[in-house]
């Protein structure tokens, strides 16, 4: 073969190098770089990651939920939750905006079609929350959030194909049942059940089932940021909830009487609003680094601690329900860290504890001897 023709036959491989004046995506640069609130968290080990997100989910939902109840305790606001979830996604989709212009890549990489269907599950799951405490006390509230444990699950078989062991069955239904042994004790002080009020958390439920799962999903599918995923979620969110109202005529009242007390209803919406635009940060960087039922089993365990604040700022009658229940969920959240690290955390087989038993016979039999 002449060397004309080997030339010929030869396959041209061509490489772009990018010139130095070019400013790359972060995300392409580095698919596991992960910034929440300015924390490159990616420059963390593991277990240093799930801890602060797990510390900023516990400290700005604790604030949010105290936030939540203390608007909802403003005489004649409770018909109006659908205005205040308004305000919230204004304030959130702002918040967004804001943080993406601060980072480098701007462009939009999760298709509009998934965020469309995002946004509806953002709004079912917050206003139909918020709504519900128009008609529901809130620790009833709770009993109905705190079991989304099991169907995120659910939903991340159908949804995403997923496949959960005997310990993550386990620790969803210690949570779940722990968390309600916990907060029906508290229910008992004051119940106020409203089949209305039943019937939209229920509905808020099962939004919040599937939110989880797709969110991980097209988070992990098409590498989005948290700021590209709150900015348009909750922006189009925004459009859903204001189109609404004005078809049902809810927007003129509302904005009358927020505009009789402005600070105890915008001045409250702000910092709830700037709090849980914090917490959902670190959920969605938890969603992005560990999954949606890791990122359930801390939000959930989140609400067992609300509850602790309650009884340590506020005087309420106690009941040894509130103790096994609180113990039940601890059991629930090992569970879950344990079937997240099984070959860190070995625990003793029942042959080592038969042997262990048979053992301490022997001990004290020998000892029974001397």
């Amino acid at each position: 073969m002449d060397a004309s023709g080997y030339n010929s036959s030869r396959k041209h491989i061509s490489i772009s190098i990018p010139a130095s004046t070019e400013v790359m995506s972060p995300h392409i640069k580095s698919v596991e770089e992960l910034r929440v609130l300015g924390i490159n968290l990616s420059s963390f080990s593991p277990p240093t990651q799930f801890l602060i997100c797990v510390a900023g989910v516990f400290l700005f939902y604790l604030i949010y939920g105290y936030l939540q109840e203390l608007i909802f305790s403003v005489e004649g606001f409770k018909p109006f939750g659908w205005y205040l979830t308004l305000i919230q996604f204004g304030f959130y989709s702002m918040f967004g905006l804001v943080e993406l212009q601060l980072t480098q890549d701007k462009r939009r990489r999760i298709p509009g079609k998934t965020y469309m269907i995002i946004a509806f599950l953002t709004v079912g799951t917050m206003g139909l929350s918020n709504t519900s405490l128009g008609y529901l006390n809130y620790p009833t509230q709770v009993i109905f959030k705190c079991c989304k444990l099991i169907p995120v699950m659910i939903g991340g078989i159908f949804i995403q194909g997923k496949r959960y062991n005997v310990a993550d069955v386990s620790a969803a239904l210690c949570m779940s049942l722990g968390l309600v042994w916990f907060t029906l004790a508290d229910s008992k002080v004051a119940p106020s059940f409203n089949v209305t009020g039943v019937l939209l958390i229920s509905l808020a439920l099962c939004a919040d089932a599937a939110i989880g799962n797709v969110q991980e999903k097209a988070m992990k599918l098409h590498n989005g940021s948290n700021s590209e995923m709150v900015l348009y979620s909750y922006s189009i969110g925004f459009v859903y909830i204001l189109t609404g109202l004005l078809c049902v005529g809810g927007l003129g009242p509302a904005v009358a009487f927020c505009s009789e007390h402005p600070v105890k209803t915008y001045g409250y919406a702000f910092f709830f609003s700037l709090t849980g635009y914090f917490g959902i940060s670190f959920v969605l960087a938890l969603i992005k680094l560990f999954g949606a039922l890791v990122a359930v089993t801390v939000t959930t365990g989140r609400k067992a601690m609300t509850i602790v604040l309650s009884f340590m700022f506020f005087a309420k009658p106690f009941t040894f329900q509130y103790i096994w229940g609180g113990l039940l969920v601890l059991f629930g959240i090992f569970l879950n860290v344990y079937s997240k690290n099984k070959e860190k955390i070995k625990l003793p087989s029942i042959n080592d504890l038969r042997g262990w038993l048979l053992t301490g016979k022997k001990v004290r039999f020998l000892s029974q001897n001397v």
